[in-house]
């Protein structure tokens, strides 16, 4: 069993290749850490909700400290598209910069991918859809998540939309990998009850696709557990008003250990049937998974199979812990409470059987048996 405390040292994962510095802060160490890795010349990216909520300065008074010229762009959007990513590339690339830090949550993240792709392979981020299509070095990230939800700091892959195609672009390469993360759960104590509660239930989903989906492996299937374990033991108690420090070194934690899944497998068909709910009815993503989780979780131990048997020992109880959680963050568990209608699900099964996770769903699914799944939320 993976016991992972906080430790003012770096640290290594088993399964993981990013080293980790986690603890409450460690964001102080920053620029020393920087140091440490060669770099000389930083490029900040960010957004403007972490600079109203003092992450950003510090973060910038560490590189001042540790004498690092240091440039920022913090106007990343959620849901980071091609655009957002230009904007970055024009504000940073003639500084020039030897390092990335991307702080904040998995769109501040992914856009520093994003920009190291551009900066130092040229072209457009339609060049990288896919695996490793990058020829030329990248710079070194530093991942510092400020949310408990995508772990991206601990994946190889940014996620980019098309703002000309609207399709939400996989881009991956494994010189994009942080070669440093910073688990600081002080930086989440700002964040929203909102956000903390669909970041929360989008790592929870992690957890629970990775460990049922056909990519799995050994070293995924331990991750997984790690932070489903850590996760649901920890949701409810840091939805409180007055969450501890505990509770959220905990989330923080697991979110980290199931983005680590994710990079040693991959997810199901809930994060397929969720993305065109956010694409056309504009559902946070976290509520979308959320919703479709249970219902898939059904679905794929109809047939007589337990595929979340490393989780628990009845899928239908782990279905309606799942529908548990969404009510303890308050979100709608149908999709007529999204406002969904009825007459929106042939073409929302269509679109989410063209998703690449849906291919890794343990059970094997189409459009026929996403309508089946979606009628089930309805």
């Amino acid at each position: 069993m993976l016991d992972i405390r906080p430790n003012p040292d770096i640290i290594r994962i088993p399964g993981s290749r990013v080293p980790v510095l986690f603890g409450s802060g460690s964001i102080e160490q920053l620029g020393r850490r920087i140091r440490d890795i060669g770099g000389t010349r930083v490029v900040v990216v960010s957004d403007t909700g972490i600079r109203k909520a003092g992450h950003l300065d510090r973060a910038m008074r560490s590189l001042y400290e540790a004498n690092l010229p240091t440039v920022l762009f913090d106007q990343v959007v959620e849901n980071p598209t091609t655009r957002t990513v230009i904007e970055c590339w024009r504000a940073a690339h003639k500084f020039p910069p030897d390092i990335i830090v991307g702080l904040g949550g998995g769109s501040s993240m992914d856009t520093a991918k994003g920009f190291n792709f551009l900066f130092t392979n040229g072209g457009r981020m339609q060049d990288y859809q896919g695996r490793n299509k990058a020829t030329q070095p990248m710079l070194p990230l530093v991942a510092i998540p400020t949310t408990t939800g995508t772990g991206s700091e601990a994946q190889s892959y940014a996620l980019i939309s098309d703002v000309e195609t609207h399709v939400k672009m996989a881009c991956g390469d494994e010189k994009t990998l942080a070669r440093l993360a910073i688990l600081d759960p002080d930086l989440t104590a700002t964040q929203p009850r909102a956000v903390a509660a669909a970041t929360g239930i989008d790592a929870i989903t992690h957890a629970i696709e990775t460990s049922a989906c056909t990519r799995r492996t050994d070293a995924s299937r331990e991750l997984s557990l790690r932070a489903w374990q850590l996760l649901s033991g920890a949701f409810t108690r840091v939805m409180q008003p007055q969450a501890t420090l505990d509770a959220r070194l905990d989330m923080q934690l697991g979110a980290h250990l199931a983005g680590c899944a994710i990079e040693n497998s991959m997810l199901g068909a809930a994060h397929a049937a969720a993305n065109p709910l956010t694409a056309e009815f504009g559902i946070v993503h976290g509520m979308a998974v959320g919703l479709m989780l249970p219902h898939v979780i059904r679905f794929n131990s109809s047939a007589g199979t337990n595929a979340y048997s490393d989780l628990h020992e009845d899928a239908t109880v782990l279905a309606d812990r799942v529908t548990e959680f969404l009510g303890v963050a308050g979100f709608p568990n149908s999709l007529r409470g999204h406002l969904v209608p009825e007459d929106a699900l042939p073409r929302l099964a269509a679109a989410a059987a063209k998703q690449w996770t849906a291919t890794f769903n343990p059970r094997p699914v189409g459009e026929t048996e996403l309508l089946q799944i979606y009628r089930q939320a309805w």
